[in-house]
């Protein structure tokens, strides 16, 4: 893949897996050997767990992840993002607000075979639930 196949191939996944939440179509992003290590403790490390994840953040919100940068050389894509997420069920307890909160994060993509092998993420997820657990007392967007 060119730097640039990298960049679309990695705006694809997000619109496709995380934005529509469509975990029907992971294997066509995902190396059979795809590692996760951002996933929270408790979900196996794998494409299997990557499904989980996507399905609890569905259940609990309206995910939309806007892309803001993003940097790539052979094999290694990474994202500065925002994420928009409409508090649409409960989340941790915290049952939904209908408040749309946004949070600033990044993921780092290793590709081989044209696929995502690896992923890292770092999501400001403190300050999702402070602004979720603040908005109780507010009216939704």
């Amino acid at each position: 893949m060119t730097i640039q196949e990298q960049k679309d191939f990695i705006t694809h996944y997000i619109n496709t897996i995380w934005n529509l939440g469509d975990t029907s179509r992971l294997e066509q992003f995902l190396h059979p050997d795809y590692v996760d290590h951002s996933l929270p403790p408790g979900l196996p490390p794998d494409s299997t767990g990557l499904k989980q994840w996507i399905a609890l953040a569905h259940a609990s919100f309206q995910p939309q992840t806007i892309i803001n940068e993003q940097v790539a050389e052979p094999g290694t894509c990474m994202i500065r993002i925002t994420m928009h997420m409409k508090h649409a069920g409960t989340w941790r307890e915290i049952p939904p607000t209908g408040l749309t909160v946004s949070i600033p994060g990044y993921r780092c993509f290793r590709l081989q075979d044209n696929r995502i092998i690896e992923h890292r993420a770092l999501i400001d997820g403190n300050t999702l639930e402070k602004k979720l657990t603040a908005g109780r007392t507010t009216k939704p967007e």
